[in-house]
């Protein structure tokens, strides 16, 4: 037999330990990430008393491979629109975090003699904390419902994003020779067009294909697809100097706006399992206890910076976003740790070569030590409140206390709406434009070129350029010019038309920029006859009927594509409404709870239960098989499984979620006692059913049994109807649970078998 290759015989290792390690972490309900590290641990190079891994080479490739799917699957949960729906809060709370922590990282690196590049990137992995972790602790200590849970969790969402751009940041400075700020300026521009287009052309491309073809999609052919979209916007992303990790996030964001997210989450789902697996035991065959002994100075120095900076920075954060100070509180202590994300960095750092070998051993033990710590700093950040409000100066008090004073809503005037619309929607088109027009200048020109000649190759690039552009130039110029903002100002006030029709006048120079550029580049004649005939095409453009409709059918595309997905999740009740994120500047806030199946709250109307009187809460929807029930009235009952979006603060909110749990029918514990069973019965002439019909003899109304039929002389059953007459020695066959069926056979007036049949009786 030929021997096994070795790559098989470490994955079996490999697999192996980290089932049984994985086990005993669960058992010990303790994060299955460190389990993976232990695991790698034992097989690895540093641990001599188990076999270890031979083929480290192509464990580094199947790691690699893990980091991919394990970016790739948060871009699924990653979106663009909720993003921005945020508000302001979670994005002052993160940046301010995540600029704080990498400056106390790159501190003490420099303090330990470190060089630059381990310095900075010990920043980088400090400064983003783990968004399973915490989530997980959050849900073991039943907080998941309070209102600082909601604020972390957004927070965590914003640093996500942060985080893929500090590691294109730190590959960027990685292979550059000098520090400049121009040329980093440059690099981030640079990358915010190419987050720009990627996103813009995704949205118009991936959705569209993924929809047209849904009816063919199986689960094997929509998993073969997606992960060959993920590996693709991989090889692209590798071709523009970016990480490979960064692609694979990019084709997750871009997917997560489509109907299919949740399915290809979860086809993904197991294939993420097992790379993400491989990729965190490799992590841990990295910890070499040698390493761990020299720099336990560090190690223990890092693990302070990340408890106290992450509580101090943190709750400053908060502060600033206009947090109270309990809530900052609690927000930042529950942020001091750190996770995947600095393992990321970390192996960024050692695939670029620009970081020592000591600092990855360092970084997990920093790791193990703080996810361990996560539960107890939340549960400290209460006390270290109450201990800290009452020393503060009262000053200070008041200062914090008018800082996170709600603020009411104010309608923005129809000026901003305007040109805030006009901002978005220029920058959209013109972004989806200058894709364009490079791909056809620098792919299609030289094939139009070889088939055709020079010129006549440049006439038909320059003519299917700009049919490709015309209706995303068009809506440039004409967007907006009919809505309500736009006919209020113009209506309003004769001294608001001229500014109105300048926005028209910019656009439209701005349009036909573009048409210049590519008439100027394919043809020979001067710059001002090419001007001229760009504004002339420009009138026409706009003049167009067919273009018009294009555009219009463009941007209903383009917004079907961009809110699929959320239509589909607000109308299942699996997203908040948009309001919620308003609520969540208040003292109330919105959460979804979901009765079990088996809760004893179903059957009741809202009136009946009086949810606002009893439990100090309102519920504002209520999601049942995919339909949605807004503001549902007095009379409606609750059914199992029902999702509740219920708006309350965080005491009344905990209690209700936790009497949910609570209000269920037992689980039967004696399955015997309810277990079905056939049994004959013999009708005795002392029977009550003698002479009566099936219908009158209630057995289902009054012993809960039914009558599955006669048995005739060969020994057949015949079905029973509803007129059928029981008579004397009829046998026939009941089933029923053991207890109805015993009241059945004990009645008083019941005689002794005197059939040989153990399952027969006498009635």
């Amino acid at each position: 037999m030929s021997e096994l290759p070795t790559l098989i015989n470490d994955l079996a290792l490999i697999l192996v330990l980290a089932g049984v390690v994985t086990i005993l972490f669960k058992r010990l309900n303790q994060p299955l990430v460190l389990g993976y590290i232990v695991a790698g641990f034992i097989c690895g190079p540093h641990f001599d008393m188990t076999p270890s891994v031979v083929d480290h080479t192509s464990v580094e490739t199947w790691a690699e491979i893990g980091v991919i799917f394990l970016m790739f699957t948060l871009g699924l949960e990653f979106s663009f629109k909720k993003i921005l729906k945020m508000g302001s809060t979670p994005f002052i709370a993160a940046c301010t975090i995540i600029f704080c922590m990498i400056g106390l990282g790159s501190i003490a690196g420099h303090a330990f003699g470190w060089s630059k590049m381990n310095s900075l990137f010990l920043g980088g992995m400090l400064a983003m904390s783990s968004t399973t972790i915490i989530f997980k602790a959050l849900d073991d200590l039943g907080v998941r419902q309070k209102k600082f849970a909601s604020l972390v969790l957004s927070v965590l969402v914003v640093e996500d994003i942060l985080g893929i751009l500090l590691m294109v940041i730190l590959a960027m400075l990685a292979v550059s020779t000098h520090f400049e700020g121009i040329e980093l300026v440059g690099s981030v521009m640079r990358l915010c067009l190419v987050l720009v287009v990627w996103f813009l052309v995704g949205v118009f491309i991936i959705p569209t294909f993924l929809r047209h073809y849904r009816r063919w999609m199986s689960q094997e052919t929509l998993l073969i697809v997606s992960l060959g979209l993920c590996f693709l916007m991989v090889v692209l992303a590798s071709k523009m100097n970016y990480s490979t990790a960064f692609g694979a996030f990019m084709m997750g964001s871009i997917l997560a706006e489509t109907i299919e997210a949740e399915q290809i989450e979860s086809v993904v789902s197991p294939v993420k399992d097992l790379f993400g697996a491989i990729f965190f035991v490799s992590v841990g065959m990295m910890v070499d206890p040698n390493i761990l002994v020299e720099y336990w100075v560090p190690i223990l120095v890092l693990v302070l910076t990340i408890l106290l900076g992450q509580a101090t920075c943190g709750t400053f954060g908060f502060l600033l976003s206009g947090q109270p100070l309990k809530v900052a509180m609690q927000c930042g202590f529950s942020m001091a740790q750190i996770g995947e994300f600095a393992f990321i960095i970390a192996s960024l750092g050692e695939s670029l070569k620009v970081t020592d070998g000591y600092l990855y051993p360092i970084v997990v033990a920093v790791s193990m030590i703080t996810t361990f710590l996560t539960p107890y700093m939340i549960k400290l950040a209460e006390p270290a409140y109450r201990l800290l409000e009452p020393r503060l100066p009262q000053r200070l008090r008041q200062t914090l206390q008018n800082a996170a004073q709600v603020q009411p809503v104010v309608d923005s005037t129809a000026w901003r709406r305007l040109l805030l619309n006009l901002l978005k929607q220029v920058i959209s088109y013109a972004f989806l434009s200058v894709t364009i027009v490079a791909i056809m200048l620098t792919s299609v020109l030289p094939v139009t070129r070889h088939l055709f000649g020079h010129w006549p190759g440049n006439a038909v690039c320059g003519l299917l350029t700009l049919a490709f552009i015309s209706p995303l130039l068009r809506a440039i110029v004409m967007r907006k010019n009919h809505s309500d903002e736009f006919r209020q100002l113009w209506r309003d006030n004769r001294f608001n038309r001229f500014p109105l029709i300048f926005t028209i006048l910019v656009r439209y120079v701005l349009s036909s920029a573009f048409i210049f550029y590519v008439i100027n580049y394919l043809s020979p004649f001067s710059s001002i006859l090419h001007w001229v005939i760009a504004c002339i095409l420009m009138v026409c453009l706009m003049a167009s009927r067919r273009v018009k409709l294009s555009s219009i059918r463009l941007e209903h595309l383009f917004m079907r594509n961009l809110r699929s997905r959320e239509m589909e999740a607000l109308k299942s009740g699996k997203q908040k409404p948009d309001y919620a994120q308003t609520l969540l500047s208040r003292d109330v806030h919105l959460s979804i709870l979901q009765l079990p199946m088996n809760t004893q709250l179903a059957g009741f109307t809202l009136q009946e239960l009086d949810l606002g009187r009893k439990e100090g809460v309102m519920v504002a929807a209520i999601v049942r098989d995919g339909q949605r029930i807004n503001i549902p009235g007095p009379d409606i009952e609750l059914f199992p499984g029902d999702k509740l979006q219920v708006i309350g603060d965080d005491e009344h909110l905990s209690a209700f979620a936790a009497r949910i749990q609570t209000a269920v029918n037992s689980d039967i514990t004696d399955s015997d006692e309810h277990e079905m069973i056939l049994r004959s019965l013999t009708i005795q002439s002392s029977s009550p059913f003698v002479g009566k019909s099936v219908r009158e003899s209630g057995l289902r109304e009054r012993y809960q049994c039914m009558l599955i039929g006669f048995e005739d002389s060969k020994g057949q059953l015949i079905l029973p109807t509803a007129t059928r007459i029981f008579h004397q020695d009829d046998v026939i066959w009941i089933v029923g649970e053991r207890a109805s069926l015993k009241r059945l056979i004990e009645q008083p007036i019941s005689a002794d078998s005197s059939s040989h049949n153990p399952n027969t009786h006498s009635l």
